[in-house]
């Protein structure tokens, strides 16, 4: 369809829109552009505000003839995402998205398209450690991608996760119980979830078994882990959604390769996996690890979905050209 309105979309217009499923096929696609070296990159900037940060990250898909950037204020008054979209021939602004609700399904997503390439395929068990915001589309996108019969959820607070445990279950259809600690949580599972913002890690090398597949989907900050170096160098495979990325904000890595238990040459990512040029396990025994940071090109992928989808379904609010 031309591009031939200039949107607004609300983040109650983003969520008539937006599902798990577009976003999966989104992630994918882009995935897979991204290693064909379709899709360009631009890690977060982060300046400081003086009672926060200023957070802008960009991606470009010329193929598509999409272009963006996510930016974002963050602070004692909470966050507020926005997303502005371009076409790269000649349109110019296309659209503005309010993206709250757009980055808690995308980044879900990245873990259920890692999930995907990277669990055993009969992987039917989950463990999730913690209970918050982004932890509700982590758990919805592995059940996406597996036949989920089984799952534990551990937080802090017992009346978070109890209420975690009863909202998904009944939204998902699945077993979801809550439990006492986090080793609990991540005993006999197939995949395990850390979603957290712990300063201190949750996921220690103890709690790794043999074939299981971890999402690491809370930390996008050099001060922050949610893995223990254990857990790292137990991992047979670790996959980033952007290794440049990963350098400046995923703690628990920068942190293992200051002391030399970690070198970044053992990391692939994510899309060379997807697309089928690196292989994520060689049995069923190997421990996979997916670091997830949230990266611009996947806001990209889906906003340029929900743009396209507005056009056709006739919702935003025209824009002044």
């Amino acid at each position: 369809m031309p591009r031939t309105k200039r949107l607004f979309l609300t983040e109650a217009e983003v969520d008539e829109l937006l599902d798990m499923g577009l976003a999966l096929k989104a992630l994918e696609e882009v995935f897979k552009a991204r290693s064909a070296g379709e899709v360009y990159n631009q890690s977060r900037y982060r300046l400081p505000t003086g009672s926060g940060s200023y957070n802008f990250m960009s991606a470009t898909w010329p193929k598509r003839g999409f272009a963006g950037h996510k930016s974002y204020v963050g602070g004692p008054g909470g966050v507020n995402f926005h997303v502005m979209l371009y076409g790269t021939n000649g349109e110019g602004l296309i659209a503005l998205l309010e993206a709250g609700r757009m980055g808690q399904v995308r980044t879900g997503a990245a873990s259920g398209v890692a999930t995907n390439y990277m669990a055993r395929q009969n992987a039917s068990t989950v463990g999730i450690i913690g209970s918050g915001y982004q932890a509700e589309t982590q758990l919805e996108a592995v059940c996406a991608v597996r036949d989920i019969t089984d799952v534990k959820v551990f937080s802090r607070q017992r009346v978070n996760r109890e209420n975690f445990a009863a909202n998904m279950a009944d939204r998902l259809g699945t077993k979801v119980v809550a439990v006492e600690s986090k080793e609990n949580a991540a005993e006999g599972v197939d995949v395990l979830i850390a979603v957290t913002n712990s300063v201190e890690p949750v996921v220690t090398g103890e709690m790794l078994e043999p074939g299981m597949h971890v999402n690491a989907a809370g930390n996008n900050s050099w001060t922050k882990r949610e893995l223990d170096t254990h857990a790292i160098r137990k991992a047979d495979l670790i996959a980033c959604d952007d290794i440049e990325q990963a350098k400046i904000e995923c703690g628990e890595l920068m942190q293992a390769a200051e002391t030399g238990e970690f070198v970044w040459d053992s990391t692939v990512r994510l899309d060379a996996i997807v697309a089928g040029l690196k292989t994520a396990r060689f049995s069923d025994s190997d421990i996979t690890l997916f670091e997830s940071q949230g990266v611009a090109f996947e806001d990209l992928a889906v906003c340029a979905r929900l743009y396209e989808l507005a056009l056709e379904q006739g919702i935003g609010t025209r824009l002044p050209d």
